[in-house]
């Protein structure tokens, strides 16, 4: 097998051609170093979506910050504050509702569904948080959980 088959792919179409795609960025390399049949569902779930979240925030000027929002119910939006997994299977997702209050969704990922959003940031005069870039440096420093 080709190392060009072995790598993860990602494909994805815009309406707008200047629309940052996340296949145009190179994989952080914690990220293509290990090969995909060696990691849990959750691990890849996870390194997966920090990269989409990471594309998502570059999109976002200084006055908003990402958030989630959940499909049915009253449940809102989560603003994304931490994120994580538990192999084999379990995706967590740590952060605030709209009144707050401390949220967490714990997510199998066979039902991983996700839709990001832009708040206006929780503190105005601050810096916008930007977990998305913290989660990436996370992966190149290296977890400590085995693979």
């Amino acid at each position: 097998m080709t190392e060009q088959n072995e790598m993860p792919r990602c494909h994805e179409v815009h309406s707008d051609p200047q629309a940052k795609k996340v296949a145009a960025a190179p994989l952080p390399a914690a990220v293509a170093k290990t090969p995909v049949e060696k990691k849990s569902p959750a691990r890849w779930a996870y390194e997966r979506i920090i990269i989409y979240l990471q594309n998502f925030e570059q999109s976002l000027d200084n006055e908003h910050e990402a958030a989630m929002g959940f499909a049915g119910g009253d449940a809102g939006v989560l603003r994304i504050e931490g994120m994580g997994y538990f192999d084999p299977d379990i995706i967590t997702f740590y952060g605030t509702d709209a009144t707050g209050a401390r949220t967490q969704l714990v997510q199998h990922v066979s039902q991983l569904s996700v839709m990001f959003r832009a708040l206006p940031k929780a503190q105005p005069d601050a810096e916008p948080n930007r977990i998305g870039f913290r989660l990436v440096r996370d992966l190149e420093e290296g977890d400590t959980a085995p693979v």
